[in-house]
């Protein structure tokens, strides 16, 4: 049976992007977690859809949990009057208490960070260190070619076609709460947490 989610990590761009949608999509996203009262993990910046996303949340009474390195606290301009922040020495840390801290991982639009935080948490499930469910918010079509690129590593020998399995894919924020729930069956024996 799927564990309730109460925490939910939240990968997206510490930029806007080109396309209206993808900020709406972050602040419906945003306010879709207060209203069913399941906390915002993200990477703690005021910028950019991250800082959009988690002023909605805020606004509409959600709780949000900002993890950001020191250096990026700079960089970013670390987001204030969160409901909590943590601070960390590095990125690696950053996005392991992101990941210890939450109950499924949410993809939005972003660039090479996103990038980096989608491909690990595939990866760790892959693994089976996790088996929290993985959603990509596909907004404007903007992961297509993601799927793509897996597709071909799939049809290449690289990886495994149940690998495509690990996650799933929706087109408005609407559907990410029940894509969440959706967990696919238990894989078997998961090894403790971040071993």
């Amino acid at each position: 049976m799927q564990p309730p989610l109460r925490s939910i990590c939240v990968y997206c761009g510490s930029s806007k992007g080109n396309r209206p949608d993808y900020l709406e999509g972050a602040q419906s996203l945003g306010r879709l977690l207060a209203e069913s009262r399941i906390r915002l993990v993200y990477g703690g910046g005021s910028i950019g859809l991250m800082g959009s996303m988690a002023g909605a949340c805020l606004d509409a009474g959600g709780q949000v949990t900002g993890i950001i390195p020191h250096f990026l606290d700079r960089l970013e301009v670390g987001m204030e009057g969160l409901t909590e922040i943590e601070k960390t020495e590095s990125m690696h840390e950053r996005k392991q208490r992101m990941a210890e801290l939450s109950d499924g991982f949410v993809v939005m639009p972003g660039g090479l960070g996103t990038l980096d935080e989608t491909f690990e948490i595939l990866t760790w499930r892959q693994l089976q260190l996790h088996d929290k469910p993985i959603v990509l918010l596909n907004i404007a079509g903007y992961w297509d070619l993601f799927v793509h690129l897996l597709e071909h590593q799939v049809n290449e020998g690289f990886v495994k076609p149940a690998h495509l399995d690990l996650f799933q894919v929706v087109d408005t924020p609407e559907q990410v709460i029940p894509a969440l729930a959706r967990q696919p069956a238990d894989r078997g024996d998961i090894r403790s947490k971040w071993t």
